[in-house]
């Protein structure tokens, strides 16, 4: 083992007694690696020699040796840009990186600030609609809608007014279409209870199905009547006025038919054998026949008349509901635009979130990159080079220079390897990652 040893750690030029007037800390600062090395070796000779190999001694030393060999690292300039060109390089790549990342986040900015601009913009304009729907009705000329204020209040003014009247129309034409084709009159009954019978319309299907169908349906011819005169008044000109006439003549002779049906049945209850036969020239001359015409017709054209009207009206209206349906519309139309933009806003934001990640690690690494620039940074392999040559020195003056038993300089070289491997792990080197480099904390 000891030949071993001294083999192993064997000064290839053992110093002169009179090489102590070099100083240690002089001869670590040349920079040809041969020359330093050999100078380490002397080195860990003389300061073994002078600590009698003492691995107590050898920390120290080894300490006192990391110090300087920190401090001519960060005198070698050139060295030390040279380590640090990678380091330089990959910040001016991170700060490139960053400023292209920054533009990045300023576009996203101004498309998220677009993008609440246009959604803001929508949100006015359904407001806006909001408002304007409020306000068709009380001003539609100011939307330019040729649609008169309030048609809303006459139209149900003229259909509270037209529903009864179209039931007295029903009441009337089931009654006297029953007296004037189906019923038999009784002298001893008045008047008015043989023209307008009160129970016609159950008495009509008593009689029969057909019966009871002609007076239940014969009211809707007038009202079909009237539907049709409305919808000629529409389109102005000739033929519709003429065919509007005609309408009128028809149901005024429907009228006259039925009122001379029941002024011929009447009459006949009361005639004589000296009464002449009914004929047209008596049915003028009775006031009963003109109040049935006239209590049928006129009404008849009260009713086609405010019918009329709530139509206009309802028109009118239509064209308002129409414009406030539209903006319904619009203001749905509106708030899927707006959703589609939040869900786009959202994607931005979240590119935006990743944007500001990524320079927040960039900005990391290029602070973290500058304290490595401003650092010395200790070369590991050539520390744990010089470090070795340094404990080799040591060792060959225990195992030649000291005068001491063969098995006391075999503990002290055993202790001494010890005390080498635990300094180089405390400054963070290692054999085992010698191409590693560190920063050295000063």
């Amino acid at each position: 083992m000891t030949t071993q040893i001294k083999n192993l750690f064997r000064l290839k030029s053992i110093p002169e007694a009179g090489s102590e007037k070099h100083d240690t800390m002089q001869i670590l600062a040349e920079e040809n690696p041969e020359v330093r090395k050999r100078t380490y070796h002397e080195a860990g000779f003389r300061d073994g020699s002078r600590n009698i190999g003492t691995p107590q001694a050898l920390s120290i030393c080894l300490k006192a040796i990391y110090a300087k060999f920190q401090n001519e690292e960060k005198e070698l300039v050139d060295k030390q840009k040279q380590i640090k060109q990678p380091y330089i390089n990959e910040q001016n790549n991170k700060e490139t990186e960053i400023k292209a990342l920054s533009i990045s986040k300023e576009n996203k900015q101004e498309q998220i600030a677009a993008m609440d601009g246009k959604i803001g913009s929508i949100k006015d304009m359904i407001e806006s609609l909001k408002f304007e729907i409020n306000d068709l009705a009380r001003d539609p000329e100011k939307y330019h809608i040729n649609a008169k204020k309030g048609a809303s209040t006459k139209f149900w003014i003229g259909l509270i007014i037209l529903i009864p009247i179209s039931l007295y129309l029903f009441t009337f034409y089931i009654s006297t279409s029953y007296s004037a084709f189906f019923k038999t009159f009784d002298p001893n009954s008045n008047l008015m209870m043989n023209v307008l019978d009160p129970k016609a319309f159950d008495k009509a299907w008593a009689d029969g199905t057909l019966e009871g169908a002609f007076v239940s349906f014969i009211p809707f011819v007038f009202l079909g009547l009237g539907y049709l005169i409305h919808m000629f008044s529409e389109n102005k000109s000739i033929g519709n006025y003429f065919k509007i006439g005609l309408l009128f003549l028809i149901t005024f002779f429907f009228d006259a038919i039925l009122a001379y049906q029941i002024e011929e049945k009447l009459y006949d209850l009361n005639k004589t054998f000296d009464s002449p036969p009914f004929d047209l020239g008596i049915a003028f001359t009775k006031i009963q026949f003109w109040g049935i015409i006239f209590a049928g017709f006129v009404v008849y054209v009260i009713w086609g008349l405010v019918f009329d009207f709530i139509m206009k009206e309802h028109r009118e209206k239509d064209k308002i509901k129409h414009e406030q349906q539209r903006r319904q519309k619009n203001i749905l139309i509106h708030n899927v635009r707006i959703t589609d933009l939040e869900k786009q806003k959202e994607l931005l934001i979240k590119e935006l979130n990743n944007i500001k990640e990524l320079i927040a690690k960039a900005q990391g690494r290029v602070a973290e990159l500058q304290r490595i620039i401003d650092a010395v940074i200790i070369p590991t392999k050539e520390y744990v080079l010089y470090a070795s040559e340094y404990l080799q020195g040591w060792i060959t003056f225990i195992m030649e220079g000291l005068f001491a038993p063969q098995t006391r300089k075999e503990t002290l070289v055993s202790e001494c390897i010890t005390t080498y491997h635990e300094d180089l792990k405390n400054v963070g080197a290692s054999e085992d990652s010698l191409n590693s480099i560190y920063l050295s904390v000063v």
